[in-house]
């Protein structure tokens, strides 16, 4: 019970307190580490008396390379293409068919937010086109994403396919168009 009514600063980790000796001279990182006391005689300096302080202390070497075997070994680190993408390439345009709809928006990867968003299922689209998913729908969709992008001054955005998609048909009708408006994508 002794251990409960003291102050939780005044407990070390292994629950005990501490005495004088152990108090941190700084406050850095590497003072809250216990001290290791060796003693070394200038008579007994042979490589069996020698401790080794580094098999077994707490800090380790810096990170360093992986080979790729060690790459192989753990898949699920991400490249440094994948880590700094999103900084490079900030936009993203996400295009989405579905059998009634077309819709396509301009998402800021950083904080989620979405820049411009054009859909057929729009009250001003959807009465005026004959039909919503037809050719003519995806220039219009293209020509809207572009404006509105625009407007937003987002002047080049990513467009990310899916694993077997092929940017061609309507997929490659809306990106074209939002090219031949001034918008680079990558």
């Amino acid at each position: 019970m002794a251990l409960l009514s003291a102050p939780p600063s005044t407990l070390l980790l292994n629950g005990s307190f501490p005495s004088s000796s152990s108090k941190p001279t700084s406050l850095s990182w590497a003072s809250s580490f216990p001290k290791l006391g060796f003693s070394f005689n200038s008579t007994t300096t042979s490589p069996k008396s020698v401790p080794n302080l580094y098999k077994d202390s707490v800090v380790r070497a810096a990170w360093t390379r992986r080979s790729r075997g060690e790459a192989a070994k753990k898949p699920n680190r991400k490249s440094w293409k994948q880590r700094t993408d999103m900084y490079m390439r900030p936009f993203l345009l996400n295009i989405y068919f579905s059998k009634r709809f077309i819709h396509a928006k301009v998402m800021h990867r950083g904080t989620s937010k979405v820049v411009s968003v054009a859909t057929t299922n729009s009250r001003d689209l959807r009465f005026s086109l004959p039909s919503l998913t037809d050719f003519n729908a995806c220039r219009v969709i293209g020509n809207l994403i572009a404006e509105r992008s625009m407007e937003a001054d987002v002047y080049a955005m990513a467009f990310e396919p899916k694993k077997n998609e092929r940017i061609e048909g309507r997929l490659g009708i809306v990106l074209d168009t939002i090219k031949e408006n001034g918008i680079i994508i990558n």
